[in-house]
């Protein structure tokens, strides 16, 4: 998925080429991955005269090739990291800044994760929607989950960016890491009246996480928030700003 979300910011920012700043995506292995249609992505080619990034992608944990291997390989070419995070944890305060370290590479910009953002609150909505969600009925917000307290702090921040787009109160709970786990939080929102209870995915793609949301015992699971253009713009915004930095600063 994460390889499929990159070939759709590469067509955002113009066709892959070998020269110019590089763009790699650090990610996370995730248990089975699935690939989501990105042909939805708005491509744009960069003005006449300007080079456009390639895009690479590297992962932190047991795949490859890492971000440290990926950025030797763009010797001196100066890189933009953007981190394809859903919130920022240990991969991103500790295993990014590590990687880029020993990479040795000398110019380099890290933004900040993909996650939280009102972009992807608004995408979340749309997967409620889709799902069967309306107004009135109970959202269970359900993200994988971390030890990194700053990470459970970004998504708590997310649970109130989807509750200002739903207009209502979303519960939020854990798939993995940390408490109050789905099934008790869908079996709480139940005993307190509510007719109908749905999941918002707080995950990037289907997988082992989503599977067991079908097991809490809502009445509808929102698929993940997946490629979806919003997601595309997203990330290229993150790739500009961090790329004007570095020309700023005289390193491009």
């Amino acid at each position: 998925m994460i390889a499929s979300l990159a070939e759709a910011v590469a067509r955002e920012l113009g066709a892959p080429t070998e020269s110019g700043a590089g763009a790699v995506f650090g990610a996370a292995s995730a248990p089975l991955p699935s690939t989501f249609d990105a042909g939805a992505a708005r491509g744009g080619r960069p003005p006449l005269g300007v080079i456009p990034p390639r895009v690479r992608t590297a992962f932190v944990d047991v795949l490859g090739p890492s971000p440290a291997e990926v950025l030797r390989d763009l010797d001196s070419v100066p890189a933009v990291v953007v981190p394809a995070f859903l919130a920022s944890g240990y991969h991103v305060y500790q295993d990014v800044p590590r990687e880029v370290a020993a990479s040795e590479h000398a110019a380099v910009a890290v933004t900040h994760a993909m996650g939280p953002d009102p972009a992807l609150a608004a995408i979340t909505r749309m997967r409620l929607r889709a799902a069967g969600w309306r107004p009135g009925d109970a959202v269970v917000f359900a993200a994988a989950g971390s030890s990194d307290r700053r990470a459970r702090a970004d998504v708590r921040r997310a649970t109130g960016l989807l509750a200002d787009q739903i207009g209502g109160s979303v519960r939020l709970a854990y798939i993995a890491t940390g408490e109050p786990r789905v099934p008790e939080v869908v079996a709480q929102a139940r005993e307190s009246g509510a007719r109908r209870v749905f999941i918002a995915s707080y995950l990037l793609a289907h997988g082992l996480f989503h599977e067991r949301l079908h097991a809490c015992g809502a009445d509808g699971v929102a698929e993940p928030i997946g490629v979806h253009p919003a997601v595309v713009r997203l990330i290229a915004d993150r790739y500009r700003t961090a790329a004007r930095a570095l020309t700023t600063a005289g390193v491009g």
